[in-house]
C-alpha cells in the first residue's frame, strides 16, 4: 500500500470511517487535510491548527518547511491577519504557497466555541532541505 494514515496522540483522531488527518505516500508526498483548533480567537485557533499540523508532519519525520502548499478557508476574512501572526510562529524557511478563502462555516456543527479556521496543506518530507 502506496498511502500511511496516522494520528499522533497531539493531533485528535477523528472518527472511525470519515477521514484522514494526515496520509503519507512511500514517495514522502504528504497530505493534510480539515484540521480545526480550538480557542476564542482567530489567533489562538489558528496557532491551535498550526500545532496540530506541526504534530501530525513531525511524526511523519518531516518539518513545517516542508509544507508546499496550503488552503486555509475561515470564517472572517477580515480577521486575516490574525492567521498570519499564528503561521508566521511556525515558519523558518520560505513560506508554502497558499491561498485564503472565506466560507460561511468550517469544521464540524458540534464544535463549542465554533470552528472560525480550517487549513489543509500538501508537501513533501524532507523539501524542504
Amino acid at each position: 500500500m502506496p498511502y500511511v494514515s496516522f494520528s499522533p496522540p497531539e493531533a485528535p483522531t477523528p472518527p472511525p470511517n470519515t477521514w484522514s488527518n494526515i496520509k503519507v505516500h512511500s514517495n514522502g508526498h504528504f497530505y493534510v487535510a480539515g484540521i480545526v483548533g480550538t480557542g476564542d480567537s482567530m489567533y489562538e485557533q489558528a496557532k491551535s491548527v498550526f500545532l496540530i499540523i506541526q504534530a501530525l508532519i513531525e511524526a511523519a519525520g518531516g518539518v513545517m518547511d516542508d509544507i508546499m502548499t496550503m488552503q486555509i478557508f475561515v470564517t472572517r476574512l477580515d480577521e486575516n491577519t490574525e492567521v498570519w501572526r499564528a503561521r508566521r510562529e511556525f515558519f523558518s524557511g520560505e513560506f508554502p504557497c497558499s491561498t485564503l478563502i472565506e466560507a460561511a462555516r468550517v469544521g464540524s456543527p458540534k464544535v463549542y466555541p465554533p470552528a472560525r479556521v480550517e487549513i489543509n496543506c500538501s508537501g513533501y518530507l524532507g523539501g524542504s532541505r
